[in-house]
């Protein structure tokens, strides 16, 4: 007979029971025998032999009732029409159905109703006489889903069946087990990651399974791998680090997480994400491990582009600021326990600007990238080339012996970034200026370097470009002596310590016409400073618009005061910084200033030099006009000094031209300055315009330029720039002269 587990058979005859015809009615065919046996013979030994059979009756009698009462499986009988008739303890327990309830139902109140009809149809196969075993589904009365396992044996009585003999196990929680197990080799099967599992008790730890996504991930087949320890993984750059880890914990039995450089079946090398678990059996004893991978190139090579990125400038694809500034310093530290030096060369190249502005930026990033490229050939393997920004390179020069090995890097520079650029059809020619700077033992810190070598640059720019210039203790002096005037001067901004003095302006009958406003700065501790010092200070720090703004308020409110001393109608002069003439915002803030001061238009004129009309011509136009419109008067000033243009002079909107002083200067002595200057006004009146005559120092000046017809003089030699105190008193006497007259 069938056991109540799959592929075992129950013996009876070993259980001392009967065999299968022998029925719960056993007890009576055992009396039948006795009886017989008296019949055959009444002698006492077929008495004892009765006693004896009976007793052997009797006590497999017992066994059978013991195992059907205590089997951990359920055990029933079912008459051929399907109602119980016989069931032991574990069924009520299977079921939740007391046994006493469970006899003589039928065997469809308690099945699922789902069930009924399958059920029905193995029971009529065992009916007539063969061995069934099926699946069976019932609800427990605690409500629970139950799934049993029946073998169905024939209960035969003399030759007949007369029922089913039926042993059902609960399989609910091994079928579960058997649909988590299905599920979970179906994920792994299905997973991306790669998985390997490892025999913890064999030698070497052999993989004794890997994944379809292992094999894909690294190009090994199933059976490539079986019975191999996973270093075959590795490969010259996996981090020993990692992989010592990884022996660690497996040594140890704990879980491991490494990130490792593996290699392909083909050789091509993966950065592997490996965690690594130990599996324990019942007893804790570790078994196997798991071994799960995920394949991370990618996120690594992002990692990478991001590093680069963070490092390198993103057009010419140099070392950007931070990345020289690593390297220097550990350049530096070197130098610093060495005996040689170490030099920073800042490059900056010359007149870059009109490039971007006339032929785009995309010309000038084709420059910028050649420049790049010329800078790293003129330098060795060991040296260091980086964009800082813009137009603007910096060099790291290692193991320095002597300046001379500096000065022969910087002579074959030179030339090679002076060479022409063939940028998309256009030729261009660029020059470059080199600030030198050298470590010694004096050298703070190697930042430093790179503060002097951009001092030094500025020199050389100053020496006429495309040059070099070394660093020097007196640039430092000055660029210190720069910062603490530029701070001077913002505290003078902020407290309104500037003043204004005016330098009158006189016809050729000796009257002031007008008057030029020129700011001054009184120092607190060194005196007046000159603007030769501090206007250029200014306009280079952007510290010149407030300055300007100042200046033209304070001007306008100063004349509407004389005239509304009666001290006449004085017309001002105003110089214009190129940042306030081409701010957006400049005719706007002119038409406040004139408002809110009440000076009339007519009296102010505004001096502009010949550089900020010949940049941007059209614009600068387009402002005069607008200036024009308002009444608002123009005079070019330190005309001849400049880029001057007849034919674009014929079409400015201006009233006044200014010589410069210079040609003033020589005046006398010079026939050359002389024929200029007398050439100017005679072009001056022929356009329509005023001519004034700046730095008139004497009046051998004074009456030449009588002579040639002058409109205005303005200098030294016929009134000095004074406070507006001074021009008042002034400006009275003149007005009491003229009423007593």
């Amino acid at each position: 007979m069938l056991s109540a587990y799959p592929g075992q058979h129950y013996n009876w005859a070993l259980l001392g029971v009967m065999p299968l015809s022998v029925t719960l009615g056993g007890l009576v065919m055992s009396w039948l025998l006795a009886f017989s046996v008296g019949l055959v013979g009444a002698s006492v030994t077929r008495a004892k032999e009765l006693a004896e059979a009976r007793h052997s009756l009797a006590d497999s009698e017992q066994r059978y009732r013991s195992l059907f009462a205590h089997h951990p499986d359920a055990i029933f009988a079912v008459d051929p029409e399907g109602r119980f008739i016989e069931a032991n303890a574990t069924c009520g327990r299977v079921t939740g159905i007391p046994r006493e309830e469970v006899l003589q139902r039928h065997f469809a109140n308690v099945v699922d109703p789902d069930d009924v009809t399958h059920v029905a149809q193995q029971f009529q196969q065992v009916l007539g006489g063969e061995i069934a075993r099926f699946e069976v589904s019932l609800r427990h009365r605690d409500g629970q889903q139950r799934l049993l396992d029946v073998i169905g044996i024939p209960i035969t009585v003399n030759g007949r069946v007369d029922g089913v003999y039926g042993i059902a196990q609960d399989v609910t929680a091994s079928r579960a087990q058997q649909t988590r197990l299905r599920t979970l080799e179906r994920s792994v099967e299905a997973s991306v990651n790669g998985v390997l599992i490892a025999d913890a008790r064999a030698p070497d730890l052999p993989i004794i399974y890997a994944n379809r996504a292992f094999s894909v991930m690294t190009g090994y087949s199933l059976e490539e791998v079986t019975g191999q320890n996973c270093r075959f993984l590795q490969g010259p750059e996996s981090d020993p680090d990692m992989v010592e880890r990884l022996r660690h914990g497996i040594q140890h039995q704990h879980e491991t997480h490494v990130t490792l450089c593996n290699y392909r079946k083909d050789g091509t090398p993966f950065w592997n994400d490996l965690y690594v678990a130990p599996v324990r059996d019942q007893e804790g004893v570790v078994t196997h491990f798991v071994g799960v991978q995920h394949d991370i190139s990618k996120h690594k090579a992002y990692e990478a582009r991001l590093a680069y990125h963070a490092t390198h400038d993103d057009l010419t694809r140099l070392p950007n600021r931070m990345h020289f500034e690593e390297t220097l310093q550990a350049e530096f530290a070197q130098a610093q326990q060495g005996e040689h030096a170490i030099s920073v060369l800042f490059v900056d190249l010359d007149d870059f600007k009109p490039i971007n502005d006339s032929l785009g930026h995309a010309v000038g990033d084709q420059v910028l990238i050649e420049v790049g490229q010329r800078l790293k050939a003129a330098l060795r393997q060991e040296d260091t080339v980086a964009r800082l920004g813009g137009d603007e390179f910096v060099l790291l020069i290692s193991s320095v012996s002597d300046e001379k090995q500096v000065i022969d890097i910087v002579e074959r520079l030179l030339p090679a970034l002076a060479r022409p650029y063939c940028i998309d059809g256009h030729e261009l020619y660029l020059t470059a200026s080199v600030g030198i700077a050298i470590s010694g033992p004096t050298t703070p810190q190697p930042q430093s370097l790179i503060q002097q070598a951009d001092m030094a640059m500025y020199k050389a720019k100053q020496q006429g470009r495309n040059a070099y210039a070394w660093f020097s203790n007196d640039i430092n002096e000055l660029a210190s002596e720069r910062v603490i005037l530029r701070n001077d001067l913002q505290e003078a901004i902020e407290h309104d310590c500037l003043e204004l003095h005016y330098q009158p302006l006189f016809d050729r009958s000796g009257n002031i016409v007008s008057v030029e406003a020129l700011v001054r700065w009184r120092h607190p501790v060194k005196g007046y400073i000159s603007p030769a010092r501090f206007i250029p200070l200014a306009e280079a720090t952007g510290q010149i618009m407030p300055i300007s703004e100042w200046v033209l308020q304070r001007a306008c409110s100063d004349m509407l005061s004389l005239q509304q001393k009666g001290l006449g109608s004085l017309k001002v002069a105003v110089n214009l910084s190129p940042l306030q003439f081409h701010r957006a915002s400049f005719l706007a803030t002119l038409r406040q200033t004139l408002s809110s001061t009440g000076l009339p238009a007519e009296q102010l004129t505004l001096e502009l030099t010949e550089g900020i009309l010949m940049n941007n011509t059209e614009a600068a136009i387009g402002i005069l006009h607008a200036l024009r419109s308002m009444q608002v008067s123009v005079a070019i000033d330190d005309f001849g000094t400049g880029y001057s243009s007849l034919s674009y002079l014929k079409h400015l909107p201006i009233s006044t031209i200014k010589i410069d002083r210079s040609f003033i200067n020589e005046l006398i002595h010079s026939d050359d300055d002389a024929a200029i200057v007398q050439g100017i006004i005679s072009m001056a009146h022929h356009l329509g315009l005023g001519v004034v005559a700046e730095g008139v120092e004497n009046d051998a000046q004074h009456q030449r330029l009588m002579t040639y017809r002058c409109d205005m003089f303005q200098g030294f030699g016929l009134a000095k720039p004074m406070p507006l105190a001074e021009l008042e008193n002034i400006m009275a006497a003149f007005t009491a002269s003229t009423t007593s007259g």
